[in-house]
């Protein structure tokens, strides 16, 4: 992968500009990322943000940090588990460049473990073909019986470590414009605004806690929006021999795909490691299915190699904690789990064996709840979470505002009487609180009621009161009625 893909993804470039500038490359140009500045389509500050923190593609088998014994077994496995026999394929299989790959086959048939079979045409070039030879089967099927895991070569724990602190969250800042400009579908008051601001800013932890219906989820995930920039994570790493996948397409969000176009200009000094996946700074959110050991390496005694604890795949991200309180493992015990990383920035991580080993732990932690904080935590942990907001109630005009915000999302008409009509039934008639998420509530009953009987969508009386009786039980408003009393 080339960092041209990159600036194409992130449209930093368009394709016709990266087609122009790659025709006027030659021989003597140089860095490809050079001559982009150089032509002005990329500003300098951004490309040496960008290259500085791109890992960068090993051109020798020591500068992968992995002994050759393991990635001589890397490659039989993948020799034997997918047939494949040309170096091409075997890189792309390994993520490891075509040089390094020719020099692993030139090991390997001195070891006698595999054998040529001939040439192979693949596209324009003519390769040779290899198969494993009787030992090399034997190889192969020890390294299976170790390990099972055939794919991209693992990075080390400590380039891994070095990438986290690379890209961490501290080396985003964003100001008050570009916050509003993250809220600005939001309806909320600007006190709020000027708060989230500090706690994004800071790359620590988080409360968000308040009634349910207003937000907090919401919140949450723009908060972990707010950053576009660009992280690269690890297919998987290698700790003490041991491999832990940690790219997850299900969690994580590539920002280059098949369309992005490649360059070729046969300076390859600008590539990126493809052990590396360039995404967008990860969002992961668990709710009440959190348990304590979705937080351990989880081991697959069939396959012989861990997946990455939820929270370690939300590195140089966001890692929202939803509906804190209501978790099958009590908030005591989590919260104890998560005192050590809160505070020291650092985890501890063990294996089957029985070893341990750190990670750092740069990612920001949102916990969101509608219980009372102080019933969840003590003081302690409190004070381990620098920024704690309360989502408030809508006012009454913020009220409107959402109600005639949703009502023109969904094309229809809604005057001043009748948004009066609603906050009159909820707070005069049933002392019910004004909550955000009632107003598109009651329009999409509103429109239900409509398509059932065939009439035109339109905020009829009787329709929207029959919606406000499916927003609480004849028992919530009883019991809200008889507390106010």
């Amino acid at each position: 992968m080339h960092i041209s893909q990159l600036l194409v993804s992130q449209g930093i470039i368009s394709p016709q500009q990266l087609e122009k500038a790659s025709a006027m490359m030659t021989a003597d140009s140089g860095r490809f990322t050079d001559q982009l500045v150089q032509l002005g389509l990329v500003q300098k500050a951004t490309m040496d943000a960008i290259v500085s923190r791109a890992p960068e593609m090993p051109t020798s088998i020591k500068a992968t940090g992995l002994g050759l014994s393991m990635l001589l077994r890397m490659m039989l496995k993948a020799m034997a588990v997918d047939g494949l026999e040309t170096p091409t394929r075997l890189a792309h299989r390994l993520a490891l460049p075509a040089a390094l790959i020719q020099q692993l086959m030139q090991d390997a048939a001195e070891k006698h473990l595999i054998e040529s079979i001939g040439q192979s045409r693949l596209t324009e070039s003519v390769e040779v073909r290899y198969i494993l030879t009787t030992m090399g089967r034997q190889w192969a099927a020890e390294a299976l019986q170790q390990s099972q895991y055939v794919g991209p070569v693992p990075v080390t724990l400590r380039d891994y470590s070095e990438q986290v602190s690379r890209q961490g969250m501290a080396t985003q800042r964003v100001g008050m414009e570009h916050v509003q400009q993250a809220f600005k579908r939001m309806v909320m008051p600007d006190s709020l605004i000027r708060k989230l601001g500090p706690a994004v800013n800071s790359a620590t932890s988080m409360l968000l806690y308040g009634a349910p219906g207003n937000g907090k989820t919401t919140i949450a995930r723009l908060v972990g929006r707010i950053f576009s920039d660009v992280v690269f994570i690890p297919h998987c790493i290698e700790v003490q021999g041991q491999i832990i996948k940690i790219f997850d397409p299900s969690m994580h969000e590539p920002i280059v795909d098949d369309d992005t176009p490649d360059v070729h200009t046969g300076i390859r000094r600008d590539s990126i490691d493809p052990r590396w996946v360039p995404c967008r700074r990860p969002i992961i959110i668990t709710g009440g299915e959190l348990t304590l050991d979705m937080l351990d390496l989880k081991y697959n005694q069939d396959v012989k190699f861990y997946e990455a604890p939820i929270h370690m795949k939300a590195l140089n991200g966001t890692f929202i904690v939803d509906d804190f309180g209501r978790q099958l493992v009590s908030p005591t015990q989590l919260l104890n789990r998560w005192i050590v990383p809160l505070e020291n920035r650092i985890d501890y991580l063990k294996l089957h064996t029985g070893k341990s080993f750190m990670i750092p732990f740069d990612e920001r932690v949102i916990f969101s709840t509608n219980l009372e904080p102080d019933d969840l935590m003590d003081t302690a942990f409190l004070r381990r979470i620098p920024y704690k907001l309360e989502i408030p109630f809508p006012t009454v005009e913020e009220y409107r505002r959402i109600f005639r915000m949703m009502a023109r999302a969904r094309d229809l008409d809604c005057s001043d009487q009748d948004v009066d009509f609603v906050i009159q039934e909820l707070q005069t008639k049933n002392n019910q609180h004004l909550a955000c998420y009632q107003p598109k509530f009651i329009i999409e009953q509103v429109l239900a009621s409509c398509r059932f009987e065939g009439v035109a969508p339109k905020l009829a009386r009787d329709h929207v009161a029959e919606a406000l009786t499916n927003l609480y039980t004849k028992r919530a408003i009883v019991g809200q009625t008889q507390a106010a009393v």
